[in-house]
Parts: structure tokens; sequence; C-alpha cells
């Protein structure tokens, strides 16, 4: 990782999937200026295998999470590379040793950072996409008191378990490979990073995007120029251990599992009283617009708003210019209701 312009919030000793680890860090960017009386200030934590860099399409003066009028916090994923993670966490909790951490150890750092470093105690939006909008959910379940609108964009508040078992191909991709020995590899397994590469490919855009060959139209001349250049690319230089530790966060993330709902997500969802906005992508393979439908009608004040195109997935992530304008007006329509 070679991502320098975040600062650092010193965690100290603190519980990741409820083993106490010491000097955790939270990685973190701000954008913008909090207002005299703190009310101006956005959470927006980062997805799978992102960082804060790549949430900035929404964020700047003129867009939707205008710096001019919102201070915008982007706090990175445990996991990342750049808060506490596999990488970059010292002995005894290295590499594949690293505590699985929760979606909910995730929001309570975050809510430390916002509340220890910055004083805020009240949010006017708290948003994301993919695990990010698993985070945003959490913390509308966790601190209801403290959020007043939440935005989740093509992601959910409980992983499905046909979300899990595309996780599960992409987990025996990465770790088939015998360089990858058990997490304790001394070069990076790369026929496992591009075998998972590829098989994320199939799953991060739908089939009707392979079959009207939009690949060639942002300049890959063969659906192969394609794998390389933005699949393997894309995962070539991350660390298998910090892809699967983010990944298991992913996989058992449910907002039902928060203290005082014993699994029950629908009461977890029933809970919440932030004003919602849901945004799934219409072809999105692994957060299909149905789950979203299920979670919006237990949600007091939830709004469905289904993202058009057949981007899928990556619909959320700012690719797609259709799909960039319709999630950038929604959130503006969401921020001044």
């Amino acid at each position: 990782m070679k991502v320098t312009d975040h600062e650092i919030f010193e965690l100290g000793e603190f519980a990741l999937g409820g083993i106490p680890v010491p000097d955790v860090r939270l990685a973190y960017t701000t954008y913008g200026e909090l207002a005299p009386d703190a009310a101006n200030a956005i959470v927006f934590p980062t997805w799978f295998a992102g960082t804060h860099e790549a949430n900035e399409w929404l964020i700047g003066a003129g867009k939707a999470l205008d710096s001019d009028r919102y201070f915008v916090i982007v706090p990175n994923l445990f996991g990342n590379g750049l808060s506490s993670s596999p990488s970059n966490t010292p002995a005894p909790y290295d590499r594949a040793r690293f505590p699985h951490a929760t979606m909910l150890d995730n929001v309570t750092a975050q809510h430390r950072l916002v509340t220890e470093r910055f004083g805020i105690t009240r949010l006017a939006l708290v948003l994301g996409a993919s695990m990010g909008a698993g985070q945003t959910y959490q913390w509308a379940v966790a601190h209801p008191d403290m959020v007043e609108r939440i935005a989740a964009i093509t992601g959910s508040p409980r992983t499905s378990p046909h979300n899990q078992v595309f996780l599960e191909g992409l987990r025996a991709a990465l770790t088939a490979d015998a360089a990858f020995a058990d997490g304790d590899y001394r070069t990076p397994p790369r026929r496992g990073l591009r075998a998972f590469a590829r098989v994320y490919a199939g799953w991060g855009l739908s089939q009707a995007f392979y079959w009207e060959r939009v690949y060639a139209a942002l300049g890959f001349e063969t659906l192969e120029d394609f794998l390389i250049g933005v699949w393997e690319n894309n995962f070539r230089d991350w660390d298998a251990n910090d892809l699967l530790a983010m990944m298991h966060t992913w996989e058992h993330a449910d907002i039902g599992r928060t203290p005082g709902f014993d699994g029950d997500t629908r009461a977890a969802l029933a809970s919440i009283t932030a004003r919602t906005l849901s945004m799934p992508s219409r072809k999105d393979l692994y957060f299909p617009p149905e789950d979203e439908e299920w979670a919006v009608q237990h949600i007091p004040d939830g709004e469905l708003r289904v993202i058009p195109g057949i981007w899928g997935h990556l619909a959320g992530g700012g690719a797609d210019p259709d799909a960039a304008a319709f999630i950038d007006a929604a959130l503006r329509e969401h921020l001044a209701r």
C-alpha cells in the first residue's frame, strides 16, 4: 500500500473479535471543515479492498458530499492495510493470526474517532457502498441517537447465504496456491491472487456487461485484456492475509448480532430511527435488490431506490457515469430532506 495522505487514531488496547489487541490503529481522512456547532459531519466508511481514496468520487466542491458544506470523515476498514491489519500488526497477532474483526468492531472504533477526536455527537449522514453499507447499517443500529440519516449503496445489513458462497469461492481460489503456506508466505501467493481476481470478475459485473462487451468501450480490446488490466491489476499488490481478514468481516456481517438483539435481524432493522435510503444495483449478483426490498420493509423510515444499468455491483463505486449521477442526485435529495 502506497497511500500516505491519511491520519492515524490510536485506539490503544482494543478488542477485535473479542480478543484484546495492543496498539490498534484506525486510519482515516477528513474533507472539509467541521462547523462550530458540529452539525455538518458525515461518516463514509470504506469498502472491501478499498481505501479512503476510493470514496473521493462522491466528495468535493459541487458534489453530493460537498466539502465546502460538509465535514466528511472517511475511516478505513480494519484489514485494508492502512488501519490495523494482518500485514501491519506485530506478532503474536500478525499474518493469519490477526483476530477476526467484526462490523461492530469497526463501527465501535469509528464511534471513538468521531466522539473522542472531534467531539461530534450528531451525524447528518452515514453512508457507504458494499462493505461500507454494512458498516452504515451497523452505525444506525448501534448508535441510533447519533445518526440522522443513512444511505446504504450496493450493500446489506447482513450477508446472505448466496453471498457467503461467493466469498468461499474467493477464499478457496486464493488459499489453494501452495505459496500461501497457511498464511505464513515468504513471497506473495501470485497464482492465488490471480485466481482470486478472475473469480471476482465473474461476480463483480453483470452478465449483460460482458454480453454487451462494455469492456471494449473502456479501451480493452479483448476479454483477456480486461481480466488482466482491471481485475488482476486491482488485486495484484494486495496482501493475501489482508484480503482474507476483510472477507471474514464481510462474510459474518449481520446487524442482528448487535448486543441486545440476540441474532434477530428483523428486530435490529426495526430499531433503526435514521431516515434510510437503500440503493442496490439492479444487476448486482451478490447484493441483489430483492435482499434490500426485504430489509427496507422492516425499517420504519426506509426507502428503496434501485440503481439502473448493467454494471452490477460496481455500479456503486462511481465507474459508470450514469449510475454515479443517479447516486449523486439521490444523496443530494436525501441530505436536503
